[in-house]
């Protein structure tokens, strides 16, 4: 019987679907897809990209960005990296990016560590306890998937018709898509975790609190922890964007710059941006490391 079974579980496992094979397969019939349509559908020629003009204005939005060419520039007679005191007011709006990122990541861990027992599957019961379990931890999934579905720079575009345009508009704009993405990846450990603990102080008249603060916490803070930095990572980088709409730290000070075409001003924002951004990934490794 063994013998005959065989075949028939190879030709089984030959019908499996591979994900990995069919990836391999579908990129790069997507790409010349994609390809196809930009030179047949829009007609754009990719020479267009290496030519003479195009090296041109290049080398003058370079030239305008490091002072170097002022044809491009309005108001703006000479490069200002040598003003300390400007470099000292972008320091200051670094600051400011810098607290819009940490109010929005512990936004988006505070609203996390509430509900993830009951978005995580397994910390579900059965009986009539466990369908309104169910219920609820459906209601909470589906507020993770509209939090990170929804765009930082959408939120934000929303939110500044209910708070005034400032760091508090940009960093609940990010808060709140940040925290259906570690709300989502949290309840993914909370679920991996041994239930033999949880279930013994649910077995002894623990309440859920009791139950995320001694069962669920000393084994999953690690993870949580290294999930919400990594977050605080992606956060940093993307304030600027959110400040273009919120008008708060860098972003805004960006769009000021952008729109005045003070070009020298926007190089000077970029460096300061990356600077930023290097120190808070440093902090954030060597946190992590700690964690571990």
């Amino acid at each position: 019987m063994s013998a005959g079974l065989a075949p028939a579980t190879k030709a089984g496992r030959r019908r499996a679907f591979d994900p990995v094979r069919a990836t391999v397969v579908a990129a790069p019939l997507l790409a010349l897809a994609a390809w196809g349509y930009i030179i047949v559908v829009e007609q754009a020629s990719v020479g267009e990209l290496f030519s003479a003009q195009t090296r041109a204005q290049v080398a003058d939005f370079v030239g305008a960005l490091i002072g170097l060419d002022t044809a491009l520039v309005i108001g703006e007679p000479a490069p200002r990296f040598l003003d300390l005191g400007r470099w000292g007011e972008l320091a200051g709006l670094a600051v400011e990016t810098l607290a819009m990122s940490l109010l929005a990541i512990w936004l988006s861990v505070i609203g996390m560590l509430a509900t993830v027992m009951v978005g995580a599957r397994r910390s579900r019961g059965r009986g009539a306890t466990g369908v309104l379990g169910w219920v609820a931890g459906g209601i909470v999934r589906g507020v993770w998937v509209v939090s990170r579905s929804v765009p930082e720079l959408v939120w934000a575009l929303l939110l500044v018709f209910l708070f005034p345009p400032g760091v508090l508009a940009g960093a609940a704009a990010l808060g709140i898509h940040n925290f259906g993405i570690v709300g989502r990846l949290c309840a993914e450990v909370v679920e991996d975790l041994d239930p033999r603990p949880a279930r013994a102080l649910r077995a002894a008249g623990a309440r859920r609190g009791q139950v995320l603060a001694y069962a669920v916490l000393p084994q999953a803070l690690p993870q949580f922890l290294t999930y919400s930095l990594y977050r605080w990572e992606v956060i940093i980088r993307t304030t600027i964007v959110v400040g273009f709409v919120a008008a708060g730290g860098l972003g805004g000070e960006f769009r000021l710059a952008m729109s005045f075409f003070r070009y020298t001003d926007v190089a000077m924002v970029l460096v300061t941006y990356f600077v930023l951004v290097v120190l808070v990934d440093l902090v954030a490794a060597q946190l992590r490391r700690l964690a571990a």
